[in-house]
């Protein structure tokens, strides 16, 4: 078993440390947020004062942080406080700049890294049951991957530095669009008179099956596991969700890329927040879909 060190220890990362220690690993953790520390003692975690600290001898060190540059700026400790040999895993999801930068800073520090950011939003990452993306090299994804395997339901290599940011971007476009296309298809059937039971039991079955339709559906008491059932409380925030959809966008205009649907869907989320959906499950979308539909 290992000594990791776990810095960031919210929605996401509490949980995910958690289902470390259940491993038998000895997580040492570290946040801003002294209620964090107090449910991530009450999980096991060995909870220390500084980034420094969680860093300190330890085999693996895990940040999941809110933006690149909290990564950055947390590396100023890591690096300076890892023992050789330490590797380096961000599970943030963060600008492929910023995730190469960091690569390329541990690598003249002399420690392994990789790229690791997750699929599966907080329950998920409660029933350790996440998709890891991970970017870096082959020999520190294999040793990343037994350290991440208690957290997951899949841990996939994306290729070199970056490429888990890469793979993260392009999977919430994805499904950003598609949650913009299910909550539209779902306010025009009922606008035409159609039962959310008869679309869902056609849709799921047939070329507008997804995801975002039969996982997280945007209409209640249709699919068990959706956030709608719970007045949109919070798996993936639709602030996650325009977080990431401007990282596509901006990755997008980087490369030339005509990405013109995930330029509208980053405008249609950009709205939604505005109007104080944020806080709300990506989902809830389709309650800003039917404001601005036409009243008939």
């Amino acid at each position: 078993m290992a000594v990791i060190g776990f810095i960031g220890l919210g929605h996401m990362g509490g949980p995910m440390s958690a289902n470390l220690v259940k491993a038998g690993h000895s997580v040492q953790g570290f946040d801003l947020i002294p209620a964090a520390l107090e449910v991530a003692d009450r999980h096991g975690v060995t909870t220390v004062a500084s980034a420094a600290d969680a860093a300190a001898g330890a085999d693996a060190v895990i940040t999941m942080l809110p933006s690149g540059k909290h990564v950055l700026a947390c590396y100023d400790d890591v690096l300076a406080a890892a023992k050789p040999g330490t590797l380096l895993i961000d599970s943030s999801t963060v600008d492929v700049a910023d995730a190469r930068q960091a690569h390329e800073r541990a690598a003249e520090a002399g420690f392994g890294s990789i790229d690791a950011p997750v699929s599966g939003g907080t329950a998920g990452a409660e029933a350790g049951t996440l998709t890891f993306m991970v970017g870096g090299s082959e020999e520190d994804f294999r040793r990343a991957e037994p350290l991440l395997e208690p957290m997951a339901r899949k841990v996939i290599h994306c290729g070199g530095p970056g490429n888990g940011q890469v793979t993260k971007m392009c999977n919430n476009l994805i499904l950003g669009a598609s949650m913009i296309a299910v909550s539209e298809a779902f306010v025009l059937g009922e606008r035409l008179g159609l039962s959310h039971q008869a679309l869902y039991d056609v849709a799921s079955i047939s070329t507008g099956q997804c995801w975002a339709l039969t996982t997280n559906c945007p209409v209640p008491d249709l699919v068990e596991t959706s956030r709608a059932n719970h007045d949109y409380e919070p798996g993936f925030a639709a602030a996650l969700m325009l977080k990431d959809l401007r990282l596509a966008a901006s990755a997008a205009e980087q490369s030339g890329t005509d990405a013109a649907i995930g330029r509208l869907a980053t405008e249609l989320y950009q709205r939604f927040n505005e109007e104080g959906g944020g806080d709300l499950d990506f989902g809830a979308i389709i309650k800003s879909v039917r404001e601005h539909s036409e009243q008939r």
